[in-house]
């Protein structure tokens, strides 16, 4: 088998390529002389095609030019390994979920059609891009399943980038992360509601903080369907509906998963109590590639652990805590690192925070926060003061971040992650 790999410029490229061990690669030219150097240094990769124009190359539009223009279907079934695809590295190095050719079917037949209703009439746009689980079926499979029309866009999601395409080109579903969001409503230039046409919206990749979707609803009259998935089962498995959005959870479980909530010894916990989310479904990813450490400690029978920890309230919704690994203890008890950053989400002044832990000088776990401005603050010790009276005001006294830091930006991964193990070290 020829092992393909197709090079975005996000995941370390070396890495990438000596993980997957692939053969071949399919290359855009602007990014090949960052490519061809490593070449010498991997041994398995043998090919090297060039999208685009470059001296001396394989070019892919040479490489099929021979080739006929019809093609018969290759012996598969549903069972069968289709691709690869390569978590985002939010939480360390990313790991590469195997999926099988039924996953992307039923990504599109248990959440696209029903819960989303995408059909033949929609005009779709992602700004999260097809190398990203979210993005493939958002730009690509999806829209093939319905015989809708997909805007792509190559340069980075900016406000003006955005705003360009909602209104040119005019899409009916629009698919961001909870960050862009923030961005968009943040800008000067935001259209007027009459200028979209815009029928659905979706959030994933993070929570969405109850008050961005509000602001969103009141400024174009659209919902923001929030919703949870992973590279692991590669597209949401519980989200918002159309018809019931509540705004502050991640909805319910789309039909065809099953998800319960256990405690560190795999104990169903009691209800409203926090739990590690564990999903069961038919496009969980089998293993990891490469990876059987990491499989193992993953994928339980037919369980995947998500990482993520929720309760559940009394009408079933699921309310998000936080990732496993960003949990705090304050003096016994759990605290959320999100509810954290969802209440100074409500302060004027903030664009973005993430919230870690940090040790005082009696070395005790507190809250952190790394806050993001919004133009026209300024970062001083006074606004640091109300941002943690604002966080008091709001929730539990003892859950307020002792420590403020502003920063000109967040680390993020390239499909808009937090990178909350790079606060944690600079913490």
């Amino acid at each position: 088998m020829l092992r393909f790999c197709f090079m975005t410029a996000s995941i370390s490229r070396e890495y990438l390529l000596a993980d997957s061990r692939a053969r071949a690669i399919v290359v855009s030219a602007p990014l090949l002389p960052m490519i061809a150097p490593l070449k010498v240094r991997l041994p398995m990769l043998e090919h090297m095609i060039v999208s685009g124009d470059a001296d001396g190359a394989t070019l892919f539009s040479s490489w099929i030019a021979g080739e006929s223009s019809t093609a018969s279907v290759a012996p598969t079934t549903c069972d069968d390994v289709c691709f690869w695809l390569y978590s985002s590295g939010s939480t360390g190095a990313p790991k590469g979920a195997v999926h099988l050719h039924s996953d992307l079917v039923n990504t599109a037949e248990l959440y696209a059609r029903p819960i989303l209703g995408i059909g033949a009439d929609d005009v779709v746009f992602s700004v999260a891009k097809l190398f990203f689980a979210y993005g493939l079926g958002n730009a690509l499979t999806f829209p093939l399943a319905a015989g809708a029309c997909a805007v792509l866009m190559a340069e980075r999601p900016t406000p003006a980038a955005v705003f360009k395409r909602l209104t040119a080109l005019r899409p009916t579903i629009f698919y961001g992360v909870p960050t862009l969001y923030a961005a968009l409503l943040a800008s000067a230039d935001f259209p007027e509601r009459e200028a979209l046409t815009l029928t659905r919206c979706v959030s994933a990749g993070e929570a969405l903080p109850a008050e961005l979707g509000k602001r969103w609803r009141e400024r174009t009259g659209v919902d923001i369907l929030d919703g949870l998935g992973s590279t692991e089962l590669l597209h949401i498995f519980l989200s918002n509906r159309r018809d019931d959005v509540r705004y502050g959870t991640t909805g319910k479980p789309v039909p065809g998963y099953a998800l319960r909530l256990v405690d560190e010894a795999g104990q169903a916990v009691a209800a409203g109590e926090i739990g590690e989310l564990q999903v069961s479904g038919p496009t969980s990813s089998p293993y990891y590639w490469n990876n059987r450490a990491r499989s193992l400690a993953t994928f339980i029978g037919p369980w995947t652990k998500s990482g993520d920890k929720y309760t559940v309230d009394a009408d079933g919704y699921y309310v998000y805590c936080g990732r496993t690994d960003d949990m705090l203890k304050v003096g016994g008890v759990y605290v959320s690192p999100f509810e954290v950053e969802a209440a100074l989400a409500t302060h004027d002044s903030v664009l973005e925070a993430a919230v870690v832990g940090h040790k005082d000088e009696s070395e005790l776990v507190k809250p952190k926060a790394f806050v993001v401005l919004k133009s026209g603050y300024s970062a001083d010790s006074e606004l640091a003061a109300r941002l943690k009276d604002h966080v008091k005001a709001r929730l539990a006294p003892f859950k307020y971040p002792r420590w403020i830091e502003f920063v000109e930006e967040l680390p993020k991964t390239a499909t808009g992650k937090i990178q909350r193990f790079k606060l944690r070290a600079r913490a």
